[in-house]
C-alpha cells in the first residue's frame, strides 16, 4: 500500500509514506470490526477460464488486516469455484527492493499491491500486464487521475495497475492564530500566492507567529506551471526561470521571517508537527488528520478550520498490478478487478478514512454529505477534490532525487547559491540518476 499520512508536503517521500502509515491504520480499524468485503463481481477478465491457484501479495497488512483480506478472497473463491487465492504479505521496510528482486528472479506473485512509482520499472521491463486489455471499462469504472497514474509516458500506452484506493490533502488552519494576527479565518488562502500575501500580514501583526513552514518541492513547480519532465519521461526539465522565481519568492519569505528558521535545518519537524504544537497556523493532511491533531493537542479542538488544498489538489494512489507471467492470467485479472470493485473499495474506505477510486463511489453519502462537523467537512472536501486531483510529482522522481533537490533548494533559500544554480545542479544530478535507472 502507499503510505501517505498526515505529514506536511515538504518532501517527495510523501508518495511512499502514504502506504505504510495507512496500512497500519486500516489494519487496526478492520480487525476491530471483523469486516469482510462484499461479493460483487469485478467485471470482465482477460481471455481464458477463471480457475486455478494464484497468489496475492500485500504490503504490511497482516496480521491486523488479515480479516479483510480473507473476506475478499473467500467471496471471490465462492463466486468462482475452482479458484484458490493464496495470501502473502511483505514487511513495510524494503518493499520496493523486495518487489524488484522478485521480478528479477521470476518469482513475482500473480497480483501485487504496488503504488505507481514501484510499478513503473516493472512496467518498463514488460513484467506487468496491461490491464486495459483485460478490462475495456477501466476508464469508465475508475477515476481518470487514478487510471492515469498507471499509464506511463515511458511505456507509450497501456495501464499497469487497477486503482485500489486514493487519498489527497486538504488544508487545516489555526482559527485563533489567523483571527488574532490580522487575518480572517473564514477566508483562508486558496492559492499559493494568497498564502504568501497572508503570511506577510500575519508577520506584520504577530512577528513571532508563522503561517508558512515549508520549502517548495517538485509538486510546487508543477502547480506553478513548470514542465517538470519531458514528454517521454526521460529527462527532468524544471530548471527554468519560472521555477527559479518561485524559489526566490520562498527565499524572500524565509529571509523576511515569514516562516520558522528551523524549516531549513536537518532537525526540521515538518509543518504537521509544528501545527499540532501550535507553532504555525497552517498545514496540509488527509481528511482524517483533524482527529490526530486534536488528540495530540486538545487545545486545538474547535479551533481548526478546513479548506481545499491550495491550487490543484494532489493525488495519492495505491493499486493492484498483475504479473504478465502469471500461469492463470485470467484469474489474476479477475481477482484484481474484484478486489478493486466499488463494493469492496467502499467497505474498505469507510473503515479506514481513505477514498475509493471507483467513480460510482464518489456520490455515496458517506463521502459526499457534510455531517456538520469539521471532520465531515474535511472528508467531503477531499472527496470533491479527488475528482480533479492530479499526481503533482512525477513517479520517475525517486527519494534520492527529491532529497538532493531539497538540499539544493535549502542552499538557495539560505542565500548560499542562486535559485537557478540550485535548480541546474539538481536537474543535472537527477537526470544522471534517471538515466542510470
Amino acid at each position: 500500500m502507499s503510505r501517505r499520512t498526515t505529514t506536511a508536503p515538504t518532501s517527495g517521500r510523501r508518495r511512499a509514506t502514504f502506504a505504510a502509515g495507512l496500512a497500519t491504520a486500516a489494519a487496526a480499524a478492520l480487525v476491530l470490526t471483523g469486516c469482510s468485503a462484499g461479493s460483487n463481481s469485478g467485471g470482465s477478465s482477460a481471455g481464458g477460464d477463471v480457475t486455478g491457484t494464484i497468489t496475492l501479495q500485500t504490503w504490511a497488512l497482516t496480521p491486523k488486516f488479515t480479516g479483510y483480506l480473507k473476506g475478499v478472497i473467500a467471496a471471490f473463491e465462492k463466486k468462482h469455484p475452482g479458484t484458490t487465492v493464496k495470501l502473502v504479505d511483505q514487511p513495510g521496510d524494503g518493499y520496493s527492493d523486495k518487489v524488484l528482486s522478485q521480478a528479477s528472479s521470476n518469482t513475482l506473485p500473480d497480483v501485487v499491491n504496488l503504488p505507481p512509482d514501484i510499478a513503473l520499472p516493472l512496467a518498463k521491463r514488460g513484467i506487468l500486464e496491461d490491464v486495459s486489455k483485460a478490462d475495456s471499462s477501466l476508464r469508465s469504472t475508475y477515476t481518470a487521475g487514478s487510471v492515469d497514474a498507471y499509464d506511463y509516458k515511458e511505456t507509450k500506452g497501456g495501464v499497469y495497475g487497477y486503482p485500489w484506493y486514493l487519498n489527497t490533502d486538504v488544508d487545516f488552519w489555526n482559527k485563533s492564530m489567523l483571527d488574532q494576527c490580522g487575518l480572517d479565518s473564514s477566508k483562508p488562502p486558496a492559492t499559493t500566492q494568497q498564502l504568501f500575501a497572508q503570511a506577510k500580514t500575519m508577520h506584520e501583526h504577530c512577528p513571532n507567529d508563522y503561517l508558512m513552514s515549508r520549502k517548495p518541492t517538485l509538486s510546487d513547480f508543477t502547480l506553478a506551471g513548470v514542465k517538470v519532465l519531458n514528454s517521454d519521461g526521460t529527462k527532468f526539465t524544471f530548471a527554468t526561470k519560472k521555477a527559479a522565481s518561485l524559489i526566490d519568492q520562498y527565499a524572500t519569505a524565509y529571509q523576511n521571517g515569514y516562516m520558522p528558521s528551523s524549516v531549513l535545518n536537518s532537525d526540521y519537524l515538518g509543518n504537521s508537527t509544528l501545527f499540532t504544537q501550535g507553532k504555525v497556523a497552517w498545514t496540509t493532511g488527509g481528511a482524517s488528520s483533524l482527529s490526530d491533531f486534536e488528540t495530540n493537542n486538545p487545545s486545538l479542538k474547535n479551533d481548526v478550520v478546513v479548506s481545499p488544498a491550495l491550487d490543484t489538489p494532489p493525488l495519492y494512489v495505491q493499486g493492484l498490478s498483475v504479473s504478465q507471467k502469471s500461469k492463470h492470467l485470467a484469474t489474476a485479472n479477475a481477482f484484481a478487478q474484484f478486489m478493486t470493485n466499488a463494493a469492496n473499495q467502499k467497505a474498505f474506505a469507510k473503515l479506514v478514512n481513505i477514498f475509493p477510486s471507483t467513480k460510482s463511489s464518489q456520490s455515496d453519502p458517506f463521502f459526499s454529505k457534510d455531517d456538520g462537523t469539521e471532520n465531515g467537512k474535511a472528508r467531503v472536501l477531499a472527496n470533491t477534490a479527488l475528482k480533479t486531483a492530479k499526481n503533482l510529482t512525477p513517479v520517475e522522481a525517486n527519494d534520492s532525487m527529491t532529497t538532493f533537490l531539497d538540499q539544493q533548494i535549502a542552499l538557495a533559500m539560505k542565500g548560499q547559491t542562486t535559485s537557478m544554480k540550485a535548480l541546474q545542479t539538481a536537474q543535472t544530478k537527477m537526470n544522471t540518476l534517471l538515466t542510470n535507472g
